[in-house]
């Protein structure tokens, strides 16, 4: 945990410049430091003597207080038990929010921004925009909690050849009846006939061509017929975020259009710092050690041999503009694995640039697919795509379902609102599924294991959370972390022990997934935690527990688990109810 890495880190940095106590959880101890096998070789000395050195060391800077155990042991292990009274006094300082509950302040806080979500305007949000969705506000959520400052921008598709067709489609329906349709009907339906009509209609096809050069010559006609189409677009996007759980809003679109005007600036730049080849007669840049398959050199196109601009020089014209009018420190990119030697090239190219420098950094946060129960590409029985609005649908109705089925089970009436209820076990078994697996595995999507109440799933920590709730509502007092500060004592059982000591550890598992992008690490945390409190629940009386002090300080420590858990599955997007 991060005090016992306060206590040794500047230690190994004295004997090896940049070595790290490589501390980590032990079934030994409550913590082992491995790194002084590291020192030890590089210093030439014998592991056990480095390990000793450095644990004399450690115990004259305060380990002492911290642990009642601490010893060397194999070929130079350092294991750590932390002391009773120090898990106590930790726990009593508790406070609600991130830094409060341990997550450590950044020392330099960032400008980020993180780009995510990124649906195509009419057309449906559908399973593919899933992941991008999820991933980006879990990590725009706990990038927040440490300190940073984050911009959340949706990268929406809005620009292009294809708009030419829409909004001639759009003219062709009427005005007033094309924009009742997109506000009511689905986008795919509208987009499906312009397709269809562009196909098979040679002068609508005609029409459709000319309408692409009036939208990107800027007549105002086209401009407000093409706004129209995005802007219903976006209210579909905002429902769908919305009902998902996910932060993105309308004030945070920022489409491929934004950046049209800033293009041609971004072509002269290239040009003008000699990276531009013409290269059968399209633009491009090479970046070094990019290669294709015969080894030759690679090309960025950012220009077409027509003249037009390409998603290369987009993501450039974004990138300058996120560091420059923005002052980005860093931007994230949470984009399908697929699209990884796209972003290396781009980066590549903006530095080449000056567009990122040595005080900005992009990042690709790439991740797999979402496969059906058989192992291949999620989609409907019919073998279509399956729409966002109903795989959200379906998991709130099958959470319903579910909960019905387990109140019939118990004889217990199901307390609450069940739809709202419902809703939060669906969703939250849809999110937590995907942020639970590396994000850059491909993961099945099966209902029967997501909303299952065993195992590491979102209903099994909700419903930890629900069980911390009933104790409170049974003491007839609220489970306030404020209220039960310095009530700790030290733990008895094994049991509580555990619990107290996972819950202490949550600074260091967000600070973990933070740094390496990766959800699942919270999520692995937070079935850790849930785990421990059912031990604990299961062996440790609170209630109907004396003396007082003793049932107070459980309490305590029931109220420092809610806190954890509802915060912790907060930051995951997915919400904690009450009652289950």
């Amino acid at each position: 945990m991060s005090l016992l890495d306060a206590v040794l880190a500047p230690i190994f940095d004295d004997l090896v410049p940049g070595a790290s106590p490589a501390l980590r959880p032990s079934q030994r101890a409550d913590f082992q430091a491995d790194g002084a096998l590291q020192v030890a070789r590089a210093l030439g000395r014998a592991p056990r003597e480095v390990a000793q050195e450095i644990l004399s060391r450690a115990m004259e800077r305060g380990l002492e207080q911290m642990c009642d155990r601490a010893e060397v042991a194999g070929p130079g292990f350092i294991n750590l038990r932390l002391s009773a009274g120090m898990l106590a006094g930790r726990l009593a300082r508790l406070r609600p929010g991130a830094e409060g509950l341990g997550a450590p302040v950044q020392r330099r806080r960032l400008k980020v921004v993180v780009d995510y979500g990124g649906p195509n305007a009419a057309k449906q949000m559908h399973v593919g925009h899933l992941r991008s969705s999820i991933i980006g506000d879990a990590l725009v959520r706990a990038l927040r909690a440490v300190g940073h400052d984050v911009v959340r921008e949706n990268h929406i598709g809005d620009w292009g050849a294809n708009f030419g067709m829409l909004v001639e489609h759009l003219c062709d329906l009427g005005e007033d009846r094309g924009a009742e349709e997109l506000a009511m009907g689905d986008l795919e339906t509208f987009y499906q006939a312009a397709r269809a009509q562009y196909e098979t209609d040679a002068s609508f096809a005609e029409r459709a061509r000319a309408r692409v050069v009036l939208l990107q010559s800027g007549d105002p006609a086209t401009l407000r017929l093409w706004r129209l189409l995005v802007d219903a677009s976006v209210a579909h996007f905002d429902r769908d975020f919305q009902r998902l759980g996910v932060e993105l809003t309308r004030e945070d679109v920022v489409g491929e259009s934004f950046y049209n005007p800033m293009l041609e600036d971004v072509v002269t730049e290239l040009a003008a710092a000699g990276l531009l080849v013409d290269s059968d007669g399209a633009r491009c840049v090479f970046p070094p050690g990019h290669t294709n398959r015969e080894g030759a050199p690679l090309p960025l196109i950012v220009q077409n041999s027509a003249g037009g601009f390409t998603y290369a020089a987009t993501d450039l014209a974004a990138i300058k503009d996120r560091t420059q009018r923005i002052g980005a420190d860093l931007i994230v990119y949470v984009v399908g694995l697929p699209q990884t030697e796209h972003f290396k090239m781009v980066f590549a190219v903006a530095r080449m640039a000056g567009w990122l420098g040595p005080s900005s950094e992009a990042v690709h946060v790439g991740f797999g697919n979402v496969l059906g129960p058989d192992g291949k590409m999620f989609r409907t029985r019919q073998g279509g795509t399956v729409k966002l609005s109903e795989l959200l649908q379906e998991a709130e109705d099958r959470a319903r379902a579910l909960m019905i089925a387990r109140t019939e089970q118990t004889g217990q009436p199901l307390d609450g609102d069940m739809a709202r209820t419902a809703a939060a076990v669906g969703i939250g078994a849809i999110k937590y599924a995907d942020l639970s697996t590396d994000r850059t595995r491909d993961y099945r999507f099966d209902w029967d294991r997501m909303l299952s109440f065993d195992g590491n799933t979102a209903p099994y920590i909700q419903y930890a959370h629900a069980r911390v709730c009933s104790i409170f509502r049974r003491a007839g007092t609220a489970a306030d972390l404020t209220a039960m500060a310095g009530r700790a004592l030290p733990p008895e059982e094994d049991e509580e022990r555990e619990l107290a000591k996972t819950v202490l550890c949550f600074g260091d598992a967000l600070q973990s997934s933070v740094e390496s992008y990766g959800p699942h690490k919270l999520c692995a945390y937070l079935f850790e935690l849930a785990s421990g409190f059912t031990r604990f629940y299961e062996k440790c009386r609170v209630l109907d527990v004396a003396p007082a002090e003793l049932r107070a300080s459980r309490l305590a420590l029931c109220a420092a688990t809610g806190e954890v858990l509802a915060y912790g599955l907060g930051l995951l997007g997915i919400e904690a109810p009450e009652r289950m």
